[in-house]
């Protein structure tokens, strides 16, 4: 049973991390350059129906594999350890992520115009770094 949940975990981070890092360096830089916030929203239109399930998915496999690392989860908190340490910023990072991307899918993409796009253009950046930094200590849980 973990192993399945491990994979079905990497494959929600593989759509979540890719889709994100495709935005980033594939998506925004030709909407920056054409001053075209159209060319980001068709992308997130099409992206969306897989990526928030992948990130969905990556919450419900996270917190069971998490439980599994470090029962009731919470306790990570306590930085006791390494594996402590790695789960609660995990966490951390998550939380960050639901609070970035909640305020760029309601307050940033429902107004995106081309003025906006900077703004855009950083949350993306935030998102994706942030995607990045859980894949790495996604990593850790496995190298230490």
């Amino acid at each position: 049973m973990a192993f399945t949940v491990l994979i079905l975990h990497l494959l929600g981070a593989s759509v979540w991390v890719g889709g994100h890092l495709i935005l980033l360096f594939g998506v925004l830089p030709g909407a920056i350059k054409a001053h075209d916030p159209s060319i980001i929203l068709t992308f997130e239109k099409r992206y969306e129906r897989v990526g928030i399930p992948a990130l969905l998915l990556q919450v419900v496999t996270g917190l069971w594999l998490a439980n599994r690392y470090v029962p009731g989860v919470l306790a990570a908190f306590d930085f006791s350890d390494r594996l402590h340490t790695i789960v609660a910023w995990k966490l951390i990072l998550l939380g960050a992520t639901v609070i970035i991307g909640a305020h760029a899918r309601l307050r940033i993409i429902p107004q995106l115009s081309p003025e906006r796009l900077p703004f855009m253009a950083v949350h993306v950046m935030l998102i994706t770094t942030l995607a990045v930094a859980m894949l790495v200590f996604g990593a850790a849980v496995r190298a230490f």
